[in-house]
């Protein structure tokens, strides 16, 4: 599924972003921040809605209310915020969910959402103030927007042209700096953090288990009974166990190749990577030349 994320794309080369009309995952995240925001003006009940689904780090520790890390992405306090959450939410989203479809994308704007709302909890445990909106989730959209189309261009403040790779990475080293700062004007820049953080991982989550998992040493654990196997399972093609493991292996090696190369190129490879690449799909090639 995430190879297809750089590869659906790989020819489409449009120079602006060209957001689509409401529809989808987009449309109704949209339309149920909308009721609520509407629903909490129109009863005047912001300080409700606020204690009890707003993301408050002291109840969650001391009460239990952990539901609020999923309903703080609901939950926004001036029109200012909502309406600047769900420009930026339909502007890049729209073409993310084409891309991804519905389902994908739901799964990565709340698992993103509830994910920057939880490292605002390890690192404020008894702050009383609660933390809304759905800034968190944005935040990793822009991300996922960037390291899709990274030469698309942005127009910053709707005046400056900026390619996107370049904007997320400036709004990245702005949030990370103030974060340390005191006195953030209730914007919660651990939040923008935490989405940068975690819309990243997501993303990179099988090329980042393949690094990891290729360059940990080999352990052969010789099993007592494999003589007794293999006696009694003489129809066996391959009684040695650490076969499998060894082709799992070069299989997430040469899956992330592949991704490095849909990315930047085949020339970004190093010689060793190549050597890799090469020896890898002779090694599985002529696997299936025996088995056929």
């Amino acid at each position: 599924m995430y190879n297809n994320y750089y590869q659906k794309y790989s020819g489409y080369n449009q120079q602006y972003i060209r957001p689509r009309i409401f529809s989808g995952a987009v449309k109704n995240i949209i339309i149920a921040n909308l009721a609520v925001f509407l629903f909490m003006t129109l009863f005047q009940s912001e300080r409700f809605f606020l204690y009890y689904f707003g993301l408050m780090p002291q109840l969650v520790w001391g009460r239990g209310f952990v539901w609020q890390l999923f309903t703080y992405l609901f939950i926004h306090g001036s029109f200012g915020h909502i309406f600047m959450n769900m420009f930026v939410l339909w502007m890049f989203g729209s073409e993310i969910e084409n891309a991804w479809g519905k389902k994908e994308f739901y799964r990565f704007y709340f698992i993103t959402g509830v994910g920057s709302g939880l490292i605002t909890l390890l690192l404020s445990l008894n702050s009383t103030i609660p933390v809304v909106g759905a800034s968190g989730a944005v935040y990793a959209i822009l991300v996922a927007f960037a390291m899709m189309y990274p030469n698309r261009l942005i127009y910053f403040y709707f005046l400056i042209p900026i390619k996107a790779k370049y904007f997320v990475l400036i709004m990245g080293v702005i949030t990370f700096f103030s974060s340390f700062s005191q006195g953030s004007g209730g914007i919660s820049h651990l939040t923008h953090l935490g989405g940068i953080i975690i819309g990243y991982l997501y993303l990179n989550k099988r090329n980042l288990a393949s690094k990891i998992r290729f360059r940990m040493p080999h352990i052969s654990i010789k099993n007592p009974f494999n003589n007794f196997i293999r006696k009694v399972d003489k129809k066996s093609e391959h009684p040695d166990t650490n076969i499998h493991g060894t082709d799992q292996t070069m299989r997430e090696e040469l899956d992330r190749l592949l991704d490095k190369i849909n990315k930047t190129g085949y020339e970004s490879l190093g010689e060793s990577e190549r050597q890799n690449l090469t020896l890898i799909g002779k090694y599985f090639a002529d696997k299936d030349k025996m088995r056929n």
